[in-house]
């Protein structure tokens, strides 16, 4: 019978090799898309210009000085902020940029990704101002259909509001002091303390489509209204009150207070925005007082954290919070309260803007 001989030997010995590989080798990173986009003409002056990388970048590397912008021939350097967010680095003007004008954006080799790799070369785009957008009020689309608009709950005891109001994804219990009544085609609710119907996500087809739409396009306006340059930052270092405020995009970083009777002086086409990065505080017994023909429905406070009137306090203007909204007894409103979370208005009351 045959022998089998086995025989074994190292990959070495045997004349073999093997050379490492890293399938992880990062690759190096491009621009995908900028907003606006190279050439593009007409753009709206009052929002941000930004750029979409291909993976993650390295926030520490993408600055004002990595990422320009210039208006003009020859080119002048205009002052802003970057920031990086989900492969999207935004600059935002520090001041509204001019009307009409020719602006250049640089995107510099400096910048590099999260694993160190710099952009594959300087990514430059061009594009020309249209006339300036602050003077243009914030869109609300279908969420201007409601005075009173909210994501989690409504309370309103004893409140009086003129307009519709409504809940979403929220269900009709969390709409509390009203007594509601129902419809007999169940979608929609009224009740002696409101001039227009209530709305709610588990009342019958349509309704739940249409404030999934009204709450989408609030969320929208809050975007938007964010997203405009301002005209002034930091005016009363977080405390305006007894003053006069002409039209224009307002942004303070941090929380608002307005401790005593603040005008909005303008005409009825003038527009007013709020940027507020954090709470906003109306004190006891203070106004919100539009002069020179000035309307409450140009008038948008975009406030990042809470909205507290005190009890008595009056305020003109669209309300747009990414959080609550609390008015305390006596407290009123002439405008719209569209918010992300809640809003009490026990005591208050509320009054849509003409149109």
């Amino acid at each position: 019978m045959k022998s089998i001989s086995i025989i074994l030997c190292s990959l070495a010995a045997c004349g073999f090799s093997l050379e490492a590989t890293d399938s992880s080798e990062p690759t190096t990173p491009t621009v995908l898309s900028s907003v606006p986009v190279d050439g593009a003409t007409g753009v709206s002056l009052g929002d941000s210009v930004s750029v979409t990388f291909s993976e993650a970048m390295d926030p520490e590397t993408l600055t004002s000085s990595t990422f320009t912008l210039t208006a003009g021939e020859p080119a002048v350097p205009i002052a802003g902020t970057v920031v990086y967010a989900d492969s999207t680095a935004v600059f935002t003007p520090a001041v509204a940029l001019a009307s009409f004008g020719s602006f250049t954006a640089t995107i510099t080799t400096d910048a590099s990704s999260d694993a160190g790799v710099s952009l594959a070369s300087t990514y430059v785009w061009s594009f020309t101002g249209s006339s300036a957008v602050p003077g243009i009020p914030v869109n609300l689309g279908t969420a201007g259909a409601f005075v009173v608009l909210a994501k989690g709950a409504i309370s309103g005891t004893t409140a009086t509001v003129t307009g519709n109001v409504g809940v979403s994804p929220a269900a009709a219990t969390y709409i509390t002091g009203f007594s509601l009544i129902a419809d007999t085609s169940n979608t929609f609710s009224t009740s002696a303390q409101i001039t227009g119907r209530v709305y709610a996500a588990d009342y019958a087809v349509p309704t739940p489509a249409l404030l999934t739409a009204a709450v989408s396009a609030m969320e929208l306006a809050f975007t938007a209204a964010a997203a405009r340059a301002p005209d002034f930052t930091e005016v009363g270092s977080g405390s305006t009150g007894g003053q006069v405020l002409v039209p224009g995009v307002y942004r303070w970083a941090g929380a608002l207070l307005i401790p005593a009777t603040l005008t909005l002086t303008g005409s009825a086409t003038d527009v007013w925005i709020f940027q507020v990065g954090q709470d906003l505080t109306v004190s006891a017994g203070t106004r919100i007082v539009l002069a020179g023909g000035a309307l409450p429905r140009n008038v948008f406070w975009q406030v990042s954290g809470k909205v507290t009137l005190a009890a008595m306090a009056h305020l003109e203007g669209i309300v747009l919070t990414q959080t609550s909204v609390t008015f305390g007894a006596g407290a009123s409103l002439v405008g719209r309260l569209l918010a992300q979370t809640a809003i009490t208005i026990d005591g208050s009351t509320i009054v849509q803007p003409s149109l």
